[in-house]
């Protein structure tokens, strides 16, 4: 039988969701506990691959069990996890349910701080130079990016993805007074690797006038590398949202 898992981390203190043989991942430490629970070894599969530092507040999984769970699974599980990642919910779905693949629309937030506070300091970047931003411009260059839909500026080197095409339904930036942060909204059908994080850059880049708008136009017309690539840092980075075709969205 075929399950899935709906759980959130914060990615601070791993290398990233994929499993590797160098460093601590969130896969390694959910299937370490799910097979010690279930007695038995379990091969997790995730919707996506996040980076390291990178967190998830909506993440999803799928594994395959020969018996049928053991009642009150998800407490236990949740007791021998640590406290950085949490399980949801646990549901059976089809044997060909793939929870990377079956996934038609993702959504990311980055959210960056306007002043140094201990409080955020692994869940938000603090830039430096935050009131020199031009918020026109800011919200210009976001808009800029709806208009394309191949994106190897914003796609990591040495990379073995055979399409640059991704569909973006929204790109946006929000000012959020509770926590005096800015927070780039973006969702897609699909990202490249390290995407997110180059676009916040360029976006930063030109609100700073260290870049012009129309250099990213450029960049994107002739697909091209722009001149001051910035991937971001990591810890402002949130998966925040997936969905799928036969899975209710839980509020």
């Amino acid at each position: 039988m075929r399950y899935f898992a709906e759980l959130a981390y914060k990615g601070t203190a791993y290398f990233g969701w994929q499993r590797q043989p160098n460093g601590l991942s969130v896969q390694e430490v959910i299937e370490n506990a799910l097979g010690t629970i279930l007695r038995s070894p379990i091969e997790i599969t995730g919707c996506g691959r996040t980076d390291t530092g990178v967190h998830a507040s909506q993440y999803f999984i799928h594994f395959d069990c020969e018996v049928d769970l053991p009642e009150g699974l998800l407490t236990r599980l949740n007791k021998f996890l640590p406290k950085d990642i949490a399980i949801y919910r646990i549901f059976e779905v089809a044997p060909d349910a793939n929870a990377r693949y079956d996934a038609y629309f993702r959504r990311y937030a980055y959210y960056v701080g306007n002043r140094k506070t201990p409080f955020y300091n692994d869940t938000s970047y603090h830039l430096p130079f935050f009131e020199a931003l031009n918020l026109d411009y800011l919200q210009m260059t976001a808009a800029l990016l709806l208009e394309y839909e191949d994106f190897f500026p914003f796609c990591k080197t040495h990379t073995d993805v055979k399409s640059m095409k991704c569909q973006l339904y929204t790109c946006f930036w929000q000012w959020n007074p509770d926590s005096n942060q800015l927070v780039f909204h973006v969702a897609a059908n699909r990202f490249l690797r390290g995407m997110v994080r180059l676009m916040v850059g360029a976006c930063l880049n030109v609100a700073l006038g260290k870049q012009s708008i129309e250099e990213v136009k450029q960049a994107l017309d002739n697909q091209e590398r722009l001149s001051k690539s910035w991937s971001v840092p990591a810890e402002g980075l949130f998966l925040e949202e997936i969905r799928y075709q036969y899975v209710e969205r839980m509020d």
